[in-house]
């Protein structure tokens, strides 16, 4: 099943159920990846599928922390329901000892020395952990271990 099939299939239970956020967040999820398939003027791959999805789940992070500033928990509370629907269509997170293992492995293909090549590094890992890990904690992490 592709994930137009089982947001479609997802997006019928919601309404079924009178689940207005999970059915608004499903909405919106799929006006986003069609709007990127018309963008490309294609089908999205599945990396292209899971990139589309990290970026989502940046963009509400990042709105959840501007509005818990703000004290607008109506506005947080949204936006995590949100989160959770965007995060049941990424595969399992790597663990923190699994990430560094990759970023290890990475660092070693790349024969990375130092915090000026990280993009190397990044470049390497990205492609193999998106949707598995958040890109900005990659980053700390691969600089913290490129510093040391």
């Amino acid at each position: 099943m592709n994930y137009k099939e089982k947001i479609d299939g997802q997006m019928v239970a919601a309404a079924k159920a009178k689940d207005k956020i999970v059915l608004s967040a499903l909405r919106m999820m799929k006006t986003a990846l069609h709007n990127r398939e018309i963008d490309l003027k294609r089908e999205l791959t599945d990396a292209e599928f899971l990139q589309a999805l990290s970026g989502m789940v940046k963009q509400r992070k990042d709105s959840i922390d501007q509005f818990r500033a703000g004290n607008r928990m109506d506005l947080v509370e949204k936006e995590e329901a949100e989160l959770k629907v965007i995060q049941a269509f990424l595969p399992q997170q790597l663990s923190p000892e699994e990430i560094a293992q990759e970023i290890a492995k990475a660092i070693e293909e790349a024969g990375a020395a130092g915090v000026k090549d990280m993009g190397k590094v990044m470049k390497i890992l990205m492609p193999k952990l998106t949707g598995r890990a958040d890109g900005k904690m990659l980053g700390e992490m691969v600089k913290a271990k490129l510093s040391a």
